[in-house]
């Protein structure tokens, strides 16, 4: 199962535990079986409780983090922002040096389309 999957699952699931399924699908844009799929391997590893309930004389499910639940939901967050700002870091170079290269070609190339200041890169001696 996508780390991914789960952080967005377990992200919605904080802020309304009475989404069913379908709405996670809906929400994710993934398919049903993938949140069913992650649904279940979150309950199996103790980060979701469900809890039944009666709603209109039909069975509903609450999905409720765990305390489990809640310390992963940090751990996949910090993951996830870290590898966002790498990618973010890596995407800000290759804009540098494609930019670069076009006005080495043509210098009236990007004209009053010039790009947006970027941030400059990080130093590579420092450590975040």
């Amino acid at each position: 199962m996508k780390k991914e999957t789960s952080l967005k699952v377990l992200n919605l699931l904080k802020n309304n535990p009475y989404l069913t399924q379908r709405d996670l699908h809906r929400e994710m844009g993934v398919s049903l079986g993938v949140v069913n799929f992650c649904v279940k391997s979150l309950v199996e590893k103790g980060m979701i409780k469900v809890e039944r309930f009666k709603k209109n004389k039909k069975a509903g499910y609450a999905y409720h983090l765990t305390p489990n639940g809640l310390d992963e939901l940090a751990v996949l967050t910090l993951k996830f922002l870290k590898q966002k700002i790498n990618e973010y870091d890596r995407i800000k170079h290759e804009i540098r040096q494609l930019s670069k290269q076009a006005s080495e070609l043509d210098p009236d190339l990007l004209g009053s389309d010039s790009l947006p200041d970027l941030p400059p890169d990080p130093d590579p001696d420092s450590t975040p």
